[in-house]
């Protein structure tokens, strides 16, 4: 079983300050800029790229816990961790652990199908078979480079950030000077401004900074985590805020709403064109191939360590199927499976829509379990926590609500994956949550 306190004696620590950097960026800049830009702006309307600073925001508040917690006990799996340490070793800890895992498959999904989007784009394919075929193809490139180990990731991670974070920051620049930095999508009229909608694009700007958490997830592969895994989270969030609202410009100063909504899943490409010309627009399909590639590779190490800590820990079962060597590899081939087969079956939409669910159902159990059970062990400000939770709450009704008037099935889809998942680890461990002193080994103490 992993050490709680430091690192699994397979895989020691190998990832340093800007390579946690580059891994955390890798995931949210893979994500939030090229495949959920186009569905922000379609809910937010013309003010979209606020969406993005107001999902900064929450994000901010909900990172606290992760960090509070992860700063007293870092480790890879480190979702899994906060939760068995609030709740003890019971189904709700299990079920919200594994809704964080089905989220973080779900972003390799949606990342996939946004790479193999970006790379028809030039031979003006917008759909048909060869999308599932290139998403199941980068997975599959990911699935080689984490076997080969932490170190592979942590390199090649911190390349690839390099390169399309200068890359896009360039875009947005460019885009914006050639516009003469007029944003003339922020100028439209905003008569239509509905503020459900608004607050339900939050949720998918979420989604676009969650990457964060795969830096907890890591924290036992992170160089002197104590220090670093809460430097990491904050200055990964700070960069994203950074790109995200440049190149939300970009876009807008480039496109009319109406324009980004057609071209939702390749937005940033249709924008380059009229800015950049024919150049910006490879340049832009280059960027993405890159972006999301890196955001795979990074999604894959991460929730295949979080997998192998939630087996450790017993909190899900696991079953061999005849393969050799250690649990983590098994759980890299399950990883692999389970996310090649969304990115054959859903769309981009549906994709986010399901890992908006489960991730912000699971966040909300993290916050209430670090208020009620942990915050004076890990001096946690409450007040803090509770505002993280109430956030999560409004953006999840906003979300809920938006996806009834437009997409009723996907709440359903969603709402059964979840009593599902709940209702598995109450029959597998047959206990909602462990006495209170198993829980932290300390009593009511957590209290302080």
């Amino acid at each position: 079983m992993e050490h709680e306190h430091g690192t699994s004696p397979e895989s020691p620590a190998a990832i340093g300050l800007s390579g946690a950097v580059a891994m955390g960026t890798g995931v949210m800049i893979g994500a939030g800029i090229f495949a959920l830009t186009g569905q922000i702006a379609e809910l937010a309307g013309p003010l979209f790229p606020l969406a993005f600073i107001v999902g900064a925001i929450i994000t901010g508040f909900s990172a606290y816990s992760y960090i509070k917690m992860s700063n007293a006990w870092p480790s890879s799996g480190g979702i899994a961790m906060i939760l068995q340490k609030a709740y003890g070793p019971g189904a709700i800890a299990a079920a919200a652990a594994l809704l964080m895992a089905l989220s973080m498959v779900i972003a390799e999904s949606l990342v996939a199908r946004t790479f193999a989007t970006y790379v028809l784009r030039p031979f003006d394919i917008t759909g048909g078979p060869l999308v599932p075929v290139l998403a199941v193809g980068v997975i599959l490139f990911a699935f080689v480079v984490n076997a080969a180990g932490s170190r592979s990731v942590g390199a090649l991670s911190l390349v690839m950030a390099a390169v399309k974070i200068g890359g896009i920051a360039l875009f947005g620049i460019a885009a914006l000077w050639t516009s003469g930095f007029q944003f003339s999508t922020a100028s439209a009229t905003a008569s239509g401004f509905d503020p459900v909608g608004f607050m339900a694009s939050v949720a998918l700007a979420i989604l676009a900074f969650k990457g964060f958490t795969t830096i907890t997830n890591s924290g036992g592969e992170i160089t002197d985590p104590h220090r670093n895994v809460g430097r990491t989270i904050m200055i990964s969030i700070a960069i994203c805020v950074v790109v995200y609202l440049l190149v939300a410009f970009a876009v807008g100063s480039s496109l009319s709403i109406d324009q980004i909504i057609a071209a939702r899943d390749y937005s940033l490409a249709e924008a380059a064109a009229p800015a950049l010309g024919e150049a910006g627009f490879y340049l832009t399909v280059v960027l993405a191939a890159v972006a999301t590639a890196s955001g795979v590779l990074a999604s894959v190490f991460a929730v295949s360590r979080m997998l192998a800590m939630l087996t450790d820990m017993n909190m899900i079962p696991h079953r061999h199927f005849g393969m050799s060597g250690p649990i983590r590899s098994h759980m890299l081939v399950y990883t692999v499976v389970i996310a090649s087969i969304l990115a054959v079956f859903f769309d981009l939409g549906r994709i986010a829509s399901l890992g908006a669910f489960f991730y912000l159902i699971m966040d909300m159990i993290v916050h209430w379990g670090v208020f009620r059970f942990m915050r004076g062990q890990v001096g946690a400000n409450p007040v803090v926590v509770i505002l993280a939770l109430v956030f999560d709450a409004i953006v999840l009704i906003a979300f809920t609500t938006m996806k009834l008037r437009t997409d009723p099935a996907i709440v359903l889809y969603a709402g059964i994956a979840i009593a599902l998942v709940f209702t598995f680890q109450r029959l597998y461990l047959s206990r909602w949550t462990a006495p209170e002193p198993q829980r932290t080994g300390l009593g009511k103490g957590g209290h302080g």
